[in-house]
């Protein structure tokens, strides 16, 4: 299964941005895995003072940022599990600016901030080696919109991108 087998169907337009940012020839379990590596080898790179930088008073940390690409995976991979599973309940959205003030990121190492996402992201790889193709496919309800088990997957892999490309522009 690669990125180019979703259709626009599948999810929320929103979510494009994040969509366009993976190659299409991308498959799934390929992109966690050497996204993983990507996250990891980046965040490493980010000089220590610039960790808790903000941009903008009311814009979130490079360990914020960091804490909300881990929350992020883990809704995104839960609905994924949801929706593959056949679990027709609409799941709700989230609102991911109350979830980072309650995290302390800021308290965090880099070092601690990089094993939750190692932990998480090799969950997130189990689960999704666990699913059929045909699991994947299935398309459930959240936030309103219709989402299927891949684009939810699909959707944690460009967002990182997206966030890196936001930390290179704004941060450093």
């Amino acid at each position: 299964m690669k990125k180019s087998d979703l259709m626009p169907s599948e999810f929320d337009h929103y979510f494009q941005r994040y969509i366009n940012k993976l190659p299409n020839d991308l498959k799934l379990i390929a992109g966690f895995t050497s996204g993983k590596k990507n996250v990891i080898d980046f965040y490493n790179k980010i000089p220590t003072e610039k960790l808790e930088y903000r941009y903008q008073p009311e814009k979130w940390s490079i360990k914020e940022v960091l804490q909300h690409q881990i929350d992020t995976e883990r809704m995104f991979l839960y609905r994924c599990f949801r929706i593959a599973r056949k679990d027709n309940t609409p799941l709700a959205g989230f609102d991911q600016d109350t979830y980072i003030m309650p995290s302390e990121a800021n308290k965090k190492s880099i070092n601690k901030l990089l094993n939750e996402f190692q932990i998480n992201r090799n969950n997130s790889i189990t689960l999704l080696e666990s699913l059929t193709e045909n699991n994947l496919k299935f398309i459930g309800i959240s936030n309103e919109s219709p989402l299927s088990a891949r684009a939810a997957a699909y959707i944690v892999l460009g967002h990182d991108l997206w966030h890196q490309k936001i930390i290179i522009e704004r941060y450093l």
